[in-house]
């Protein structure tokens, strides 16, 4: 279909069209869903066990390597890595990219209950999960006050989470610290002995009596009666009086042997909000959801459930992400708005009419509303990096309505009627334009078929530049012609400007024509010197090339959020009250920041998304710094002076770091991250710390730590077999009598007004403190008699690891240091120079991994799609050519892009990474355009007869104007963004400053290189 000349003559058909693709823009936008970055199936599940009371080692050998085992078989599997500790074990699997998740976790499932049977008995049933970065919490709630913590927790148990938990969007609420009711069943071992029991027996006897059961029914005349035998304990008086038969054959009760009440578990984790003892609350949304518009609901709910609270409870928002990604959408936003508007004051600055101009500014809004429609039914959401690229495409959008329009004017300037205009010249540059166009498509299509990370983030961004454009082309080749045939109007050029806006039109006018003039005359010299105008953009080529070791290079632009994390590590074994003194000092230096708005401080882990097991000696703190505009120090700037205040207390190993939502993407939480992989623990510790002392020493690398960095104070009993066996007893059934006694053993349940918990069987305090307490522990036989664990046991204080990782079934140890001052490319570069001096033990190897792993492959995953992009480039002018030589001709604007990116990041000190690699993938597709538009319009004048070297002559002048105008709007669209105004604006500045460097130096060179190359080789 010839669309120009079919919306010139059926403009009603064109209008209602256009007005139907806005009214479904605007549906579709209303629908669309608010991130901050695109949704990601990132491959990567996790199976998370818990093994109460269990140390590292045994954690590893009973539970961590049978998974291993069976989790390898799982199809598709890329690597598998685990981390024992105490009490818990953590299998993190890693696919292949593109692998189907929801498959994958189903076989995973399948496979673990296969060997489920296999475990130890008190091993709690595994959890399989994927991981998503959508798991960060949407937002975090901290309660405070009230009469002290028991009634926090029961508020946020009993009322708090179960009403956000019905909230459309929520998925899960996680409770940190507080307290959790338990009934305690406290023996003495001495009255226990005295009678010839155990306790073995004692929870035997409790779980056989605190149940109910069915018995089935028993007819009745014409009545079914169900029979139900009931024995759940009602109150604590029960509990106590439950009778226990002695070895003699009498009646004690179990209040004779024991203590019961019903009193708090020993806390594992305390929780302090801005210095206040309080209960944390942290609401994660469904994976589809609106991060938006969950934090709103939850923050309405929660002004709804202060009314229901006691006056003197406070609730505070610690974290709300939605927060963020407000600010940062509207940075965006705003800056496309203004980027917009400078386009379009280019537009009038070259078109100096404002009935023209309006004509080629209408491409902006509709291109961008059409856009939402295919944003929509593509499965998109509203993002920093779709939106970025709606704002990237905004100068863009105008491109080809400039070409068509300026064509339209020149044949109107010559004398054709208003109609033939429009139709003869949108026509002329139709192929042209859309050629341009598909070759920035074409540039971009296979970032959506990579693999990889990069793909995962970016493919929004080239998608909705993709669909920008291509609504774009549509507005060109209809709306254009269609406004251009009834509103256009061209100046005389005998026309005596009279008022100031004629004068000041008139000026610009003529300073354009002394460009032109200008232009014309390089033009011709250029011809007449081509060897040394090749050799010269040659040589600068070749120039840019060795200066870009001087540019830094890193993953992902850190992005300024505000937001600090503090991980505190105390020596193992470390009490609770204790970590919990060190974490409420560095709170209170937080505090104490003019910067600082919120400090939310967890003092050790609990069940659960921790990853279970007490870890009395770890510590962490968020803090909330206050807006940006409000505070004149960075987000980096306030880290380094937290760590500079928090280094000199004593005994604690504190790392301080800033956060920001990307990091739920990245493949481990520090930039610089090795491993190595050996399977004797002594010798990996001892080479993982040569290695971190090597680490130390690079400038740029700080808080380096190591996974092995100490073991945990542990009392190892060693069995004494053939002892053992004289009494009848295994090594299981001492550990597991032994782990009663100290840890205590849930036995059964207890319900109390509508509550139940668990009813822990243990020895009393008084009679498990000691090491002598210990050895003087009873042991029941199954020859009838107890024996002391002295008598068939060895005690002795030692050293245990803390943790034990692995990785592809093999220990290793892993070494992490944040970053501060260099990239992390320069960091890693001399981190490898140095460590290649290191002489290892045979089996010990040390691995590259973290961010800059990540980053060197999906550096190369975009190597391969700027190279399959550059072909498909040539493809498309190949075709919009007919020639096999025309499109060589063109390509030689690409390696003088090169050179202004190289000139851009120089200047300006940004680094390279994914976000910039990107913008030059980009700037491939873009930077063709206007050597397409010239090599048309060169061609058009040769085949109306003129010579090679007139029609280059005439045809630069010609397209001097449009090229300029498409430059300078791409280029002016694009510098907010390359200035980095407002939150979260800093991950499209590599990519704006890579596209605008490039073009600005391409298009200065493109009009001089290529008419030259063109003749050289045509």
């Amino acid at each position: 279909m010839n669309l120009p000349k079919f919306a010139v003559h059926r403009p009603v058909t064109v209008l209602m069209v256009i007005l139907g693709l806005l009214v479904l823009g605007f549906v579709s936008l209303s629908r669309l869903s608010i991130d901050l970055l695109p949704k990601m199936q990132l491959p990567v599940a996790a199976v998370i066990v818990d093994y109460p009371g269990a140390g590292p080692q045994e954690v590893e050998k009973a539970v961590t390597e049978p998974l291993e085992e069976t989790l390898a078989t799982v199809s598709n599997v890329d690597s598998i890595r685990s981390e024992s500790s105490s009490g818990s074990a953590t299998i993190v699997v890693q696919f292949t990219w593109g692998t189907d998740m929801d498959f994958a976790t189903l076989e995973m499932r399948e496979k673990i209950d296969m060997i489920e049977g296999y475990l130890p008995e008190d091993v709690e049933k595994p959890t399989v999960f994927k991981m998503d970065p959508s798991m960060m919490p949407v937002i975090q709630v901290g309660l405070s006050g009230g009469k002290g913590i028991a009634e926090l927790t029961h508020l946020a148990k009993d009322l708090i989470k179960p009403r956000l938990e019905r909230l459309p969007g929520a998925a899960w609420v996680i409770i940190s610290g507080g307290r959790t009711e338990e009934v305690h069943v406290l023996v003495d071992p001495v009255k226990l002995e005295s009678y010839g029991l155990s306790l073995p027996q004692v929870a035997q006897v409790l779980q056989a009596e605190n149940l109910e059961l069915s018995g089935g029914t028993l007819l009745k005349g014409k009545k079914d009666f169900v029979i139900r035998t009931t024995g759940e304990f009602r109150d604590l008086a029960q509990l106590a009086s439950i009778p226990l038969t002695t070895l003699d054959g009498s009646t004690v009760y179990l209040k004779d042997i024991a203590r019961i009440s019903q009193c708090y578990a020993d806390p594992t984790q305390e929780t302090y909000l801005n210095g206040r003892p309080g209960v944390g609350i942290s609401v994660l949304k469904q994976s589809d959801a609106n991060t938006v518009e969950v934090a709103e609901r939850v923050k309405a709910e929660l002004e709804r459930l202060k009314k229901e609270l006691p006056g003197n409870v406070e609730v505070v928002v610690a974290y709300d992400q939605s927060r963020f990604i407000r600010e940062s959408i509207n940075s965006v936003a705003n800056n496309a708005l203004i980027g917009a508007i400078l386009a379009v004051c280019v537009l009038f600055l070259f078109l100096r009419n404002f009935r023209t101009t309006l004509v080629v500014a209408l491409a902006i809004p509709i291109s961008i509303i059409t856009t939402f429609i295919l944003i929509y039914f593509a499965g998109l959401t509203i993002n920093m990096i779709s939106l970025g690229g709606l704002a990237l495409g905004v100068g863009m959008m105008v491109d080809s309505s400039i070409v068509v329009l300026e064509n339209i004017y020149r044949h109107r300037q010559e004398g054709h009627s208003l109609w033939e205009a429009a139709i003869t010249g949108a026509q002329e540059v139709g192929m042209a334009i859309t050629a341009s166009t598909f070759t920035t498509v074409a540039i971009f299509l296979p970032v959506v078929f990579i693999e990889g990370l990069a793909s995962q983030v970016f493919s929004d961004l080239a998608l909705t530049v993709t669909f920008s454009l291509l609504a774009s082309l549509f507005v060109a080749l209809t709306l254009v012609p269609l406004f251009s045939s009834r509103f256009l109007k061209v100046s005389s050029p005998d026309e005596v400007p009279h008022t100031w806006y004629q004068k000041a039109s008139a000026a610009v006018g003529q300073w354009l024509e002394n460009v032109r003039e200008l232009y014309k005359g390089i033009l011709a010299w250029s011809l007449s010197h081509r060897k040394l105008v090749v050799l010269g953009a040659a040589g600068a080529f070749v120039c840019s090339l060795l200066l870009t070791p001087l540019i830094g290079v890193e993953f992902f632009p850190e992005m300024d959020a505000g937001e600090i994390s503090i991980s505190i590590e105390m020596p193992r074994g470390t009490a609770l009250e204790e970590t919990e003194k060190v974490a409420a000092k560095i709170g209170e230096i937080c505090s104490s920041l003019p910067e600082v708005e919120e400090t939310f401080v967890t003092v050790g882990s609990s069940q659960g998304m921790n990853f279970g097991g007490a870890e009395s000696d770890r510590a962490s703190i968020w803090v909330k710094l206050v807006e940006e505009k409000q505070r004149k120090k960075t987000t980096d700037e306030v880290v380094r002076e937290i760590r500079e205040k928090v280094q000199q207390i004593p005994g604690a190993r504190i790392e301080v770091k800033s956060s920001d939502p990307t990091t739920a993407m990245m493949p481990t939480e520090a930039p610089i991250a090795l491993t190595v992989r050996g399977d004797d623990l002594e010798k990996l510790k001892a080479i993982a710390e040569d290695v971190a002392d090597v680490v130390r020493e690079v400038p740029g690398a700080v808080d380096v730590e190591t996974s092995l960095e100490e073991g945990k104070p542990e009392i190892e009993v060693r069995l004494n077999r053939d002892r053992a066996a004289a009494y009848g007893l295994t090594t299981a059934q001492v550990a597991q009598e032994l782990r009663t006694a100290v840890f205590g053993q849930v036995v059964t349940r207890y319900r109390a007004g509508g509550e139940e918990m668990d009813i822990r069987l243990r020895l009393a305090p008084e009679f498990r403190q000691r090491v002598e307490d210990l050895k003087n522990l009873t042991i029941s036989t199954p020859l009838g008699v107890s024996v002391p664990l002295r008598e068939v046991a060895e005690l002795r204080e030692t050293e245990g690891p803390s943790v034990i990782n692995r990785k592809s079934q093999t220990r290793v140890c892993y070494i992490t240091a944040e970053l501060e001052g260099r990239p992390l490319g320069e960091v890693m570069k001399e981190i490898r120079q140095r460590l290649e001096k290191l002489q290892l033990p045979r089996g010990y190897e040390i691995l590259y991994e973290g961010e800059h792993k990540e980053m060197m492959e999906s550096f190369a995953d975009l190597t391969f799609a700027l190279e399959l992009g550059v072909l498909l480039v040539y493809m498309v002018m190949a075709s919009q050519f007919e020639s096999l030589f025309h499109p060589f001709v063109i390509m030689f604007t690409m390696p003088l892009a090169f050179i202004g990116v190289v000139l851009a990041f120089l200047l300006t000190g940004q680094t390279f990474n994914i976000a910039a690699f990107v913008g030059v993938i980009m700037l491939a597709g873009i930077v063709v355009n206007n050597g397409i538009v010239l090599i048309d319009y060169i061609n058009t004048l040769r085949r109306r007869g003129l010579t090679r070297e007139e029609a280059v002559l005439r045809a630069g002048p010609v397209r001097l104007r449009p090229v300029l105008m498409t430059a300078l709007t791409t280029i002016l669209g694009m510098l907010p963004l390359a200035l980095g105004i407002g939150e979260g604006a800093e991950a499209d500045v590599p990519l704006a400053v890579a596209v605008i460097g490039g073009l600005t130096v391409a298009t200065f060179l493109t009009l001089i290189v290529v008419p030259v190359v063109y003749t050289i080789l045509e």
